[in-house]
């Protein structure tokens, strides 16, 4: 069975032959995420059949997510820790003006939508699947709208909901400055230690002492340090990073008829950087009890893994080209986003897992014929008989 006969194997959209259609789709479209779906597909019938499951009104894009995300779940089996990362991404049609029913991005001449998934992570570096994902179109300006701020408490409420279905393992809320809410704080903490918590915190708030948050705890005694290497990006090399951690309990004034919180602080500090290089500092809010060194850095630690949700969208956007794609209503552009969805998540599983287990065989992953063309196009002789990483090769 290919992995798109698995991951969808409880898919119910009604009609046999659609569930196999979509499955053959994504499996055509896994082989050649890059090409147009007509390339993907390799002829005039199977291309009909896909335009006309995508162009289904009987096939929600919400289905399609909700069979992958307990195929989701149940990788975190046996897991002692998740990382639940929530980012958004803006997809921008400007290039595709025919498509009906797109929202406005920065301004009203800029078409598109936007994306925010949950994207699960093990501490290691592993992707698991998407737990959760919201896909909006923006109304116009003069048009009452639903308030986006909500996909982030709403997201760490169904962290939340999964964490008591998988008590074995500890889930791990992770959000970015724009989740820096007093509501996501506020839910977060009425939860209690059900989903750990952790944003990024943007804001300078006063404490109920009146005293600034940060000031006050850049003046606490240290908990100790970490060390890491940063790694390389396309305008600087790779270099090391010592921090310094500071941590502290306190209390957040009333706000908006919601009570006064109390909630732990995080302050990750780069006391003495390299000479040319800007410090590296990190503000962070939890609802985790996290007071010794090594809880602290087991928090920090996992926050340094979102940049995998960064690789995620661009896998998605330039790797499966999701914004080139010719399709002419908003309803048709959301199950293919989806789709290409699952199978941005494959490509990056296929990485992460290669990183993680760099002795896997092969046939894992892969079917017989896949890893035995990649063998000939790489080596130009035949294939072993004996799978590539399996004891005896």
């Amino acid at each position: 069975m290919s992995w798109a006969q698995v991951e969808f194997h409880d898919l119910a959209l009604g009609d046999a032959r659609r569930t196999q259609r979509l499955i053959r789709l994504v499996d055509d479209r896994s082989a050649q995420p890059t090409g147009s779906i007509p390339r993907a597909c390799g002829g005039w019938p199977e291309t009909k059949a896909a335009y006309r499951l995508l162009d289904n009104p009987a096939v929600e894009w919400r289905e399609i997510l909700d069979v992958h995300t307990p195929r989701t779940v149940a990788r975190l089996a046996g897991q002692a820790v998740v990382l639940c990362i929530q980012d958004t991404t803006e997809l921008d049609f400007t290039t595709q003006p025919g498509i009906a029913g797109l929202g406005r991005l920065s301004y009203a001449a800029q078409p598109g939508l936007y994306m925010h998934p949950t994207l699960a992570v093990t501490p290691a570096g592993l992707t698991l699947g998407v737990l959760d994902a919201w896909l909006w179109a923006r109304k116009p300006k003069d048009q009452p709208d639903v308030k986006e701020s909500t996909r982030w408490i709403e997201g760490y409420e169904i962290v939340a909901d999964l964490a008591e279905t998988v008590p074995a393992t500890r889930l791990v809320y992770v959000a970015d400055r724009e989740g820096d809410l007093r509501a996501l704080i506020d839910a977060a903490t009425r939860r209690g230690p059900l989903a750990d918590g952790l944003v990024r915190s943007k804001r300078h708030c006063k404490t109920t002492t009146g005293a600034k948050l940060w000031d006050r705890l850049a003046q606490s005694d240290p908990l100790g340090e970490v060390e890491f290497t940063l790694p390389a990006a396309p305008d600087r090399p790779a270099r090391p990073v010592r921090q310094t951690l500071y941590r502290t309990v306190v209390t957040l004034p009333a706000h908006h008829g919601q009570p006064a919180v109390t909630v732990p602080a995080i302050l990750v500090r780069e006391e003495q950087p390299p000479v040319g290089e800007k410090a590296l500092e990190w503000r962070r809010l939890t609802n985790r009890t996290a007071d010794t060194l090594e809880a602290v850095a087991q928090l920090v630690d996992g926050y340094r893994r979102c940049w995998l949700v960064e690789i995620f969208f661009r896998i998605w956007k330039s790797g499966c080209r999701v914004e080139a794609l010719q399709l002419g209503a908003l309803e048709r552009l959301e199950r293919a986003l989806v789709i290409y969805l699952i199978i941005a998540w494959r490509i990056l599983h296929l990485v992460t897992w290669g990183r993680d287990c760099p002795k896997l065989p092969c046939d894992v992953v892969f079917d017989p014929e896949e890893w035995q063309a990649a063998w000939i196009v790489a080596h130009r002789t035949k294939p072993p008989e004996t799978p590539p990483g399996k004891p005896g090769h």
